[in-house]
C-alpha cells in the first residue's frame, strides 16, 4: 500500500473468491482493468461513487472492501 494513501482494501480477495478477473471486475463498474490494478496494489484510493459500486458488484458493504489504516501518533 502506497504510505500516502491511508486507505486499505480487500478487493483483490473478494474477486479472488468470485472467480472474476481485473477486467471482468472493471467491466461490471465501468471502469478501466487498470483502474482496478491500480486500487488492488494501493496506487489508487477510490472515489466514493467508485467505492459504492465495487461494494455493489460483490455484494458487501463498503467497509469490507476497504479500511482506514492506523494511524500512528
Amino acid at each position: 500500500m502506497n504510505d500516502d494513501a491511508p486507505i486499505g482494501t480487500h478487493l483483490r480477495e473478494k474477486r479472488l473468491e468470485a472467480g472474476w478477473t481485473q477486467a471482468e471486475v472493471a467491466d461490471r463498474v465501468q471502469v478501466s482493468r487498470q483502474t482496478i490494478n491500480y486500487i488492488e496494489n494501493g496506487t489508487f484510493c477510490p472515489s466514493t461513487h467508485l467505492a459504492l459500486r465495487l461494494a455493489r458488484v460483490f455484494g458487501v458493504a463498503v467497509e469490507e472492501l476497504f479500511y482506514l489504516h492506523e494511524e500512528e501518533e
